[in-house]
C-alpha cells in the first residue's frame, strides 16, 4: 500500500464517519476492502489529528462544538507558548512528572538549561527526547500496560510504580476544561492521572485556551487537585474568574512567545 493510496483511505474513512456519524471498524473494513487492524491503525491516526473519535468497536464524527477554527499552524504556536511559560516555574534540582501528550512535549526543548532534574513519564516519546538531551535528566519510566489509544503506559503496575516516590511537580494535559468540576478527557484510562496528581506537591495543568468550557463526560483531576492552569491569552476574563474562584492559579503565555 502506497502513502498515497494510504492518505486517501484515510480522507474517505472521516468523510465516511461524518456521513454516517457513527460506525463499527467491521463496517469500515469491508467498505475500503481492507483488514481491521489496518483500519484501527487509520482510526488511531486520524483521532490523534482530531479529526474524529474512537469508541469501542469504530469511531464517531466529531462533534461540531469540539472542532477547532484556528489554523493548526496557530494552535502549534499557543501550545509551544504554553509549553514555554509551564517549563519557567521548574527550577534546578525539582523531582517532576510529564505526562504525554503534545502541550507536555513541548516542554522538552526548555529542559536543556535546567540542572539535575528528576524526569518521571509515562511516554515512549518523552523518554526518548529526554535521552538525547546533554544536561543529564535522570529519567525514570513508569512502565505498565501499553495503551496505544493514548501512546503512553497505563495500569495497575504504573500507578504501583509512581506510588514509590514523590514529585515536586506534575505537567498534564487536557481534552477540556469543566469550568465546574475541572479537567476532562476522552479517554477512559484515568487512574494513572489521578495517581500522578496524588503524588505531586503541585500539578500544573496545560491546556489551551478553546479548550476551556468544554463539557467532556470523564472528569479526570478536579480542581481541588489542580495547583496551576497555565494557558494562553485567549481565555475570557470570565472564565479565568471562574478558575480562580476554584482556588486554581491561572498563568497566561504572553502574547509575543505567540507570535515569535
Amino acid at each position: 500500500m502506497t502513502k498515497r493510496n494510504t492518505q486517501q483511505r484515510r480522507h474517505s474513512i472521516v468523510g465516511y464517519v461524518n456521513e454516517h456519524q457513527q460506525v463499527s471498524v467491521e463496517e469500515l473494513a469491508q467498505h475500503h476492502a481492507t483488514s481491521e487492524v489496518t483500519i484501527r491503525k487509520d482510526l488511531a491516526v486520524l483521532e490523534k489529528s482530531g479529526l474524529l473519535l474512537r469508541r469501542f468497536g469504530g469511531a464517531i464524527a466529531m462533534p461540531t462544538e469540539l472542532v477547532k477554527a484556528d489554523n493548526s499552524e496557530q494552535v502549534s504556536k499557543r501550545k509551544l507558548a504554553i509549553s514555554k511559560t509551564a517549563a519557567s516555574l521548574i527550577k534546578d534540582h525539582n523531582r517532576i512528572i510529564i505526562d504525554s501528550g503534545s502541550t507536555t512535549a513541548g516542554m522538552l526543548r526548555e529542559l536543556g538549561t535546567k540542572h539535575g532534574l528528576v524526569v518521571m513519564t509515562n511516554s515512549l516519546n518523552v523518554a526518548n527526547a529526554i535521552n538525547e538531551q546533554e544536561n543529564e535528566v535522570t529519567l525514570l519510566m513508569t512502565g505498565g500496560t501499553w495503551d496505544p489509544h493514548s501512546e503512553s503506559f497505563q495500569g495497575q503496575v504504573a500507578e504501583s510504580v509512581l506510588r514509590s516516590y514523590d514529585f515536586d511537580q506534575l505537567y498534564i494535559g487536557a481534552d477540556g476544561i469543566d469550568l465546574e468540576r475541572g479537567t476532562t478527557t476522552f479517554n477512559e484510562l484515568i487512574g494513572l492521572s489521578r495517581v500522578m496528581a496524588e503524588v505531586s506537591r503541585q500539578v500544573i495543568v496545560m491546556v489551551e485556551s478553546d479548550k476551556i468550557g468544554r463539557r467532556i463526560p470523564n472528569l479526570e483531576l478536579a480542581f481541588s487537585q489542580i495547583h496551576t492552569l497555565v494557558t494562553d491569552s485567549g481565555i475570557t476574563e470570565e472564565d479565568k474568574l471562574k478558575i480562580e474562584q476554584q482556588g486554581v492559579q491561572v498563568i497566561c503565555a504572553p502574547d509575543t512567545q505567540i507570535q515569535e
